[in-house]
Parts: C-alpha cells; sequence; structure tokens
C-alpha cells in the first residue's frame, strides 16, 4: 500500500467515527453561535472537528492541521483541512444535505479528499492516482461538453446575484437543467457523473480543496474563476465541471 493509499483509506475511517458525533446531534435543535463573519456554528460544529483532529493527530502525529473551527496547529507542507459540517444551516434547519469534509495537502496542492454525507449514508473519496469512489464504487464524471445540455448547479446564488449580477442573469439561462444549491454536495454529484457543473461562491479553503481532489479524481476539473488552480490563497469562486470543453463555456460565462 503507497503512502497516499493509507492516508486515504486511515481518513476514510477517521470521518466514520466523526460523522457518529455529527449525526448525534442532528434534528436535535443545538445551540447556535454567531461567529465574527455572522456565519452560524453550534456544539456539533466543534465536537466533530475535535474528533477529526484527534483521529488526525494519532495517525499522523507530524502533520499540521487546519480547520473551520479551530485553525491550524502544526506546521511543514504536509496538512490536513477539514470543514466538520459543510452546511451549518442545513444542519441547523434539519436538512439531510450538509457534508463533512477532509483534504490532505503537499505543498498547497490537494493530494486527496473526502466528501461524507453523514445523513445520507455516503462516502466520496478520491485521491491522485487513485480514482475516485462512492460507498467504495468506482465513480467518474459525464462526458457533457455542452453547456445547453449540461445539468447545471447554481451554489450561493443570493450571494452571486447580490455581488456579480450580471453573472447571476447569465447563469439562470444557462444549461439544460439548473438547480440553485449550496455546500459540497453539487460537487459530489458531478463526480459521480449525475450533475455536469457547479458554479460556487464565497468559499473558504476547508470549503473547496477536499472537494476538488474528489472532482478531480474522478476525471473532472474545478478551478477559481480565472481558471487558475485551487490553494490555499484562492478567492472562493470556484468552477466545477464534468469536461475541459464544458469548464471552457463556465469561464467564458462567469467572465460576462
Amino acid at each position: 500500500m503507497t503512502d497516499l493509499e493509507n492516508r486515504l483509506r486511515t481518513a476514510i475511517g477517521i470521518t466514520e467515527v466523526a460523522a457518529q458525533v455529527a449525526m448525534g446531534h442532528f434534528r436535535k435543535s443545538p445551540d447556535i453561535e454567531t461567529k465574527s463573519d455572522q456565519s452560524p456554528v453550534t456544539i456539533a460544529d466543534k465536537q466533530t472537528e475535535t474528533a477529526i483532529r484527534d483521529g488526525l493527530a494519532r495517525a499522523f502525529p507530524d502533520d499540521a492541521i487546519f480547520g473551520e473551527e479551530f485553525g491550524q496547529s502544526g506546521a511543514g507542507s504536509d496538512m490536513w483541512i477539514v470543514d466538520p459540517i459543510d452546511g451549518t444551516r442545513s444542519f441547523i434547519a434539519g436538512l439531510p444535505l450538509f457534508g463533512m469534509l477532509l483534504g490532505f495537502l503537499r505543498a498547497d496542492v490537494p493530494q486527496l479528499g473526502i466528501i461524507r454525507m453523514p445523513a445520507l449514508g455516503e462516502v466520496y473519496a478520491g485521491a491522485i492516482g487513485l480514482g475516485a469512489t462512492c460507498n467504495g464504487d468506482k465513480i467518474k464524471v459525464s462526458d457533457c461538453q455542452d453547456l445547453k445540455k449540461a445539468r447545471l448547479f447554481i451554489n450561493e446564488g443570493d450571494k452571486i446575484a447580490a455581488q456579480e449580477p450580471e453573472v447571476f442573469a447569465q447563469l439562470i439561462h444557462a444549461g439544460d437543467l439548473r438547480r440553485l444549491g449550496a455546500d459540497c454536495y453539487p460537487h459530489a454529484l458531478v463526480a459521480r457523473g449525475l450533475a455536469d457543473a457547479v458554479v460556487d461562491f464565497d468559499l473558504q479553503p476547508y470549503d473547496y480543496l477536499p472537494v476538488s481532489a474528489v472532482v478531480e479524481a474522478a476525471g473532472g476539473i474545478m478551478t477559481d474563476w480565472q481558471g487558475q488552480p485551487l490553494g490555499m490563497g484562492s478567492d472562493g469562486r470556484t468552477l466545477t465541471a464534468a469536461t475541459p470543453e464544458l469548464h471552457a463555456q463556465l469561464l467564458e460565462l462567469v467572465a460576462t
């Protein structure tokens, strides 16, 4: 087993344990706090991230960890990146589309990623050279090359409409099938071949880097709105596409 295979297998196990922590609070009206950026946080977020951090510290004591709730611990080019509950608003509302994200970076480049959907019983995983899976079964992106025929998700549509109204005006007429969404699940659906593209907005590194590893392991593309690779310093606007042709059309659309 290679180092990356071991890391991926171990990380999947760590998220399986942590998912039980999150589900222990789901639909039980946890206390809600408001962070400095006005986003909500619950005890479930904090306890779930603690469970992930504890598992990583035992398995990979020399690696750094960067998480949404507790920031960075450790140093070095090998770093795990954690979003314990991606979609806290969905979690609070009892919507089962919240996720759990875990990724591993080496020198700021995503090596592997996990998208776990605790309430759905689904785990998407992928790594460089290893392909991608859903619940252990191989998955891959669709072969859609034409935006007019695409199943398109517009994530954070309210924010795009407010801050990029011309882009939003184009998006709501793009694709063959459009859905307004949020959080990680639309990206997982692209990796699985059930959706073709996602335009996303106002993300943090722990939102997009684990996801990008899964999408790209499944054969897709995920970049910023300028077509540049994603890293810790990206501006949080992302494009996910099944094929290069579809990605090129999305780049042209957001450049409106």
